[in-house]
């Protein structure tokens, strides 16, 4: 009988879909819907899912409100943070989880002065 319990080949860390070898993506959108970021995982099993962690960087001297839409465009999909000016990473995102093919999108207060870095915990079934 085969053993349906996750192991370590269920897990595999990836970069954010839209990065070019693992690069920043600069947010070039001032409103909805934002600069597309990644798209999640299109499985809609529990244990088939994205976890990421995203981070800012302002490379301007003012701080700049960032809205992440996360999995939509409503309001209820929306996070706001003001990312403070030639701050350095400044967590986002901790690792919150997608899936069904859902994506993350970002606009700013200010075009290209904001630029996402991230990374994607994605766990699915690695036996199919």
């Amino acid at each position: 009988m085969h053993n349906q319990q996750r192991d370590d080949r269920d897990y595999r860390v990836r970069k954010l879909s839209e990065s070019v070898d693992g690069r920043g993506i600069l947010v070039a959108a001032t409103s909805s819907p934002g600069t597309l970021i990644h798209t999640a995982v299109e499985s809609q099993a529990a244990n088939e899912f994205d976890a990421i962690t995203m981070r800012a960087v302002n490379t301007t001297g003012s701080p700049i409100k960032l809205t992440v839409e996360w999995g939509g465009v409503n309001a209820a999909d929306q996070i706001e943070i003001t990312i403070p000016g030639e701050s350095g990473f400044t967590e986002v995102i901790p690792g919150h989880v997608l899936q069904d093919g859902a994506e993350v999108r970002a606009f700013a207060a200010t075009t290209n002065g904001l630029v996402l870095h991230g990374i994607v915990h994605r766990y699915g079934n690695s036996r199919k």
